[in-house]
């Protein structure tokens, strides 16, 4: 899996997965450039990559805005002029309540930046892509794409609609030598997990985690590196024949039967 020479654009790429999928197409020789909406965060991870000697840039952009969007496609052909890899991932987890009990403002926000973010990326990658007659996009949906989750609606929509999307995109592209396709973390060691424990019982956040890891067959959470190793996989030659699917990464979660008892909602969170 070699990227010389390519172009890999990332967003939500300053820490957790995002982070560790920019490592991980440096180390294999990719031109990359991150996209975050937190300055600090996109700029500390293109500092990490330079340190190491890696080509990286960065650009500032909130996925909702049809505007930032364009402004980071733009930024990424000005420096290189192409994008082979377009790893659509920037997302929130929003807050933790029963759906009777979620407020319309934090849904619209969850909505907004998991669908809306990932649908403008396509909107303005998939021309660069099919003008280059080639070209790889991974969506981060989750096993929330899958399942249902208590006190979790607005991210599990956004999820399954992720999923829909990346089906339809993937048709739509697929007579012009581009892929779509999706990711599926499980639990990941991630800032993500952590926020979602501590909402769940801020008691006792450790307790959750003990809880989740245990129905995990594997027994613990993924690494963000091992989710990255799976989306350099889907944009590599390698995976020349997928598009138009979901790979689960979830230490076989899913397929042992399903996700398993859910930690309850602690008052108090």
């Amino acid at each position: 899996m070699n990227f010389t020479g390519k172009v890999a654009l990332i967003t939500g790429g300053g820490g957790g997965i995002g982070r560790a999928v920019a490592l991980g197409f440096a180390e294999r020789g990719a031109h990359v450039v991150v996209v975050d909406h937190d300055e600090s965060l996109g700029r500390g991870s293109v500092e990490v990559l330079r340190q190491q000697g890696r080509n990286a840039v960065f650009v500032q952009a909130d996925v909702r805005s049809s505007a930032d969007v364009q402004a980071y496609v733009a930024a990424t052909l000005a420096a290189h002029g192409r994008i082979d890899c377009f790893f659509n991932n920037a997302g929130i987890e929003g807050s933790v309540a029963p759906v009777y009990d979620y407020e319309e403002e934090m849904f619209d926000r969850v909505i907004a930046v998991n669908l809306r973010g990932v649908f403008l990326g396509m909107k303005y990658v998939l021309p660069v892509m099919l003008r280059q007659g080639s070209g790889a996009v991974v969506n981060t949906a989750s096993v929330a794409g899958l399942v249902g989750g208590a006190g979790m609606s607005a991210y599990t929509a956004s999820k399954h609609a992720v999923l829909g999307l990346t089906k339809s995109a993937a048709a739509d592209v697929a007579r012009g030598g581009v892929r779509v396709n999706a990711v599926c973390p499980g639990p990941v060691e991630t800032r993500m997990m952590r926020s979602l424990e501590a909402q769940r019982n801020p008691a006792d956040p450790e307790g959750v985690h003990a809880a989740y890891a245990a129905n995990i067959p594997l027994g613990r959470y993924a690494s963000a590196e091992e989710i990255a190793n799976a989306v350099i996989y889907l944009c590599s030659d390698i995976a020349g024949a997928v598009t138009g699917t979901q790979l689960v990464v979830d230490g076989g979660r899913i397929g042992s039967g399903g996700p398993g008892p859910v930690p309850r909602i602690r008052p108090g969170s």
